[in-house]
């Protein structure tokens, strides 16, 4: 592998003027432009037209994990508006579903929007969650080293969940380049037609160009659609400030695949599997290097990959299924429907694909990581690639077009 530690992030920039972000998505999802590159050949279509370029044994992989409604706006007395994103659970649990489904007292790490304006005191607003009038209170507890505080969030009537405070208080968290304010037709659009398991605080967007038609007619064809779900972290978009990859802090992000995913999976390895979305990527790679400890050491000492733990020499590679039917007889073994746990892994030029023959993701912001995902999967010519989407009208990032890129290595 090529050391990560000498990838220059000046190598990944690109010139991407405000103008070609998108800022609203289509009217009708699977009507956006689909950038295909394969074997060293662009080419251009409809999103709708995503089956014909899939053969019949494929296998999709999607990420149903469901956006909540993180951003929590207060007003001060002084007029001065707060705006509390809420990033992931401290106390009394870590757990996603059960810190939702907690009463008042909990306790979150956030990012503080106009931080000035807040330097000590209680935040508080009236909402409307379900059937309850309920007074929110948010209050500042101390800051991280990363830039994020622990913000202790209370309210009354006291046992309604938070889910419902969210529901009843947040927004939409829409990326900070769309510019402008969610609207009502942000809660469907921003969100997969998939989405089930509340968690993330960014849409795995690769996903927003599906339609109940587009998947049904890929059944159809007789390609495979499985589900894992991965919680979408701020850091999976945090921008990389460092010269150097290796200056970049990749943060953890929590991931559930069912036994039966990973069934199929088995099953289905030597034939094309396309991951919908860098996220799943990421998590049927780092789902490989669970494997691989497994099948070297029988057991886990804990559920977490580091980002660069496949880089070691340590962590000596095995082969995808042996890594696969490893976790399938741990799981067994313990009697578990599911292999949870998190990732921090970053994907960087050099890295060898073992899970994934093909992605479909959309188009990425200069100079970040997913930026350097899709050039470990198809080399240098991705500068050529958005070259031609710029020149030919596709629009960019989250509400933007979508590309099918196939990994000429493996398939």
């Amino acid at each position: 592998m090529t050391d990560p530690l000498q990838i220059r992030i000046a190598d990944y920039l690109y010139e991407l003027p405000d103008e070609r972000i998108a800022q609203f998505p289509l009217d009708q999802r699977d009507s956006s432009k689909l950038l295909i590159y394969r074997d060293g050949e662009i080419t251009d279509d409809q999103f709708t037209n995503l089956g014909s370029h899939l053969t019949a044994d494929s296998t999709l992989v999607f990420n149903d994990t469901r956006v909540i409604r993180a951003r929590i706006l207060f007003e001060k007395q002084t007029g001065s508006k707060i705006e509390i994103f809420c990033l992931e659970p401290l106390e009394p649990a870590r757990e996603l579903q059960r810190a939702f489904s907690l009463p008042s007292g909990v306790v979150w790490t956030c990012l503080i929007g106009n931080l000035k304006r807040w330097k000590q005191g209680i935040l508080e607003r009236k909402i409307t969650a379900g059937l309850h009038q309920v007074n929110l209170t948010a209050e500042r507890i101390h800051g991280e080293e990363d830039g994020s505080f622990r913000v202790m969030f209370r309210w009354s009537p006291p046992e309604i969940p938070f889910s419902q405070v969210l529901d009843g208080a947040g927004q939409v968290p829409l990326p900070p380049y769309i510019h402008r304010d969610p609207e009502q037709s942000d809660s469907n659009r921003y969100q997969t037609i998939y989405a089930r398991h509340d968690g993330s605080v960014a849409a795995p967007t690769a996903g927003l160009h599906f339609t109940d038609n587009l998947t049904t007619a890929l059944q159809q064809k007789g390609i495979s659609l499985l589900k894992l779900t991965l919680h979408v972290g701020i850091g999976t978009f945090k921008p990389v400030t460092a010269p150097l990859i290796s200056g970049h802090e990749m943060h953890q992000e929590h991931f559930i695949i069912p036994k039966e995913t990973i069934r199929r999976l088995y099953l289905q390895y030597g034939r094309p599997i396309i991951a919908v979305g860098t996220t799943s990527a990421r998590t049927l790679e780092s789902l490989y290097w669970f494997g691989v400890r497994l099948y070297h050491e029988k057991e886990l000492k804990d559920h977490y990959l580091l980002q660069w733990e496949p880089y070691s020499s340590r962590l000596e590679a095995c082969d995808p299924l042996k890594a696969l039917e490893a976790v399938l007889t741990y799981l067994e073994t313990r009697q578990l429907g599911y292999f949870a746990g998190a990732t921090s892994l970053m994907i960087v030029p050099g890295y060898q694909f073992r899970m994934i023959g093909g992605l479909i993701t959309n188009f990425h912001m200069p100079g970040s990581t997913l930026l350097l995902l899709i050039s470990a999967l198809i080399g240098k010519e991705w500068s050529r690639v958005y070259k031609h989407a710029m020149e030919n009208g596709y629009r960019f990032l989250s509400y933007g077009d979508s590309c099918l890129f196939f990994n000429s290595v493996r398939f």
